[in-house]
């Protein structure tokens, strides 16, 4: 495989539709991956429809049987968790792995989460290294690996990021670089995204309008979804470049919030993708 376009669900959120109406609209819009996101037990939204998140109560095939229905593969999984919660953690990304490896997902994507507020600096770095040893177990044995976001407190930072990302030395331990997210920290994107190749999986392909990083550059640590692609502050053809040079293939996952900017950032997206 090489460099591909995909999408993460969330730029069907502002409709209130569910998950397979996501991935039909996504499908239509000529997208051949997408980005599921998934939770614990049911909650009411998506059971009524309103919302794209998918149980990992059900069954995983049914997941499995939409994607195929509508001619798309899972880039990988959308799993954020809390890695210094590991009662809350190590469930949930195990049970996400088993999703992924039935789906064919190569990838689940998360970060720390949220810092516990009893949690002591030294400590942070000792719990989610348990957490991730114990996940870990069972991503290597289903071929699945764990994505680690710049997103949080600690990940946000390069530095930070590049530590989680090495506390247990498996070959399953992944980055999935978020452009936005790093951007929004105040990182050098192109720096980072050099610095984290040896590890890269996956890549959130978000972009930052131009309103937005005046506003809260410096000051956030990400943020949920970007703009259209190519309307924003990233430089594509410079991200895109950096991936190719170094013979990297995968998934470009776009993070937008509607979708008119999903349309727009494929297009945007095999724009550059075809003159490289």
């Amino acid at each position: 495989m090489s460099i591909e376009v995909g999408v993460n669900l969330e730029f069907i959120r502002c409709e209130d539709r569910s998950f397979e109406a996501g991935v039909a609209r996504a499908a239509a819009l000529g997208y051949r991956y997408v980005e599921p996101m998934v939770h614990n037990g049911r909650e009411l939204l998506s059971e009524a429809g309103y919302f794209h998140s998918f149980s990992m109560d059900n069954e995983p095939l049914a997941m499995k049987d939409i994607l195929q229905e509508h001619g798309v593969q899972a880039s990988g999984l959308s799993a954020h968790c809390p890695l210094m919660r590991p009662e809350i953690s190590v469930p949930y990304l195990e049970k996400a792995i088993r999703l992924a490896a039935a789906i064919g997902a190569p990838v689940v994507n998360t970060d720390e989460g949220i810092r516990p507020e009893w949690l002591e600096d030294a400590e942070c770095f000792q719990v989610m290294r348990y957490t991730l040893k114990k996940v870990l177990q069972v991503a290597e044995r289903y071929g699945v690996s764990v994505g680690i976001e710049p997103h949080q407190s600690i990940s946000g930072k390069l530095e930070g990021l590049m530590r989680i990302a090495t506390l247990v030395q498996s070959d399953s331990l992944r980055i999935n670089y978020d452009t936005g997210n790093a951007f929004l920290n105040g990182e050098d994107v192109y720096d980072g995204l050099k610095r984290t190749l040896p590890l890269l999986v996956h890549v959130h392909a978000k972009d930052i309008s131009i309103r937005q990083a005046a506003d809260e550059k410096g000051k956030v640590t990400g943020t949920p979804v970007g703009c259209a692609c190519g309307s924003g502050v990233i430089d594509w053809a410079k991200v895109v470049s950096i991936l190719t040079d170094a013979g990297w293939s995968g998934v470009l996952s776009v993070e937008c919030g509607t979708p008119a900017q999903a349309a727009d950032s494929l297009l945007h997206l095999q724009q550059i993708l075809s003159v490289g």
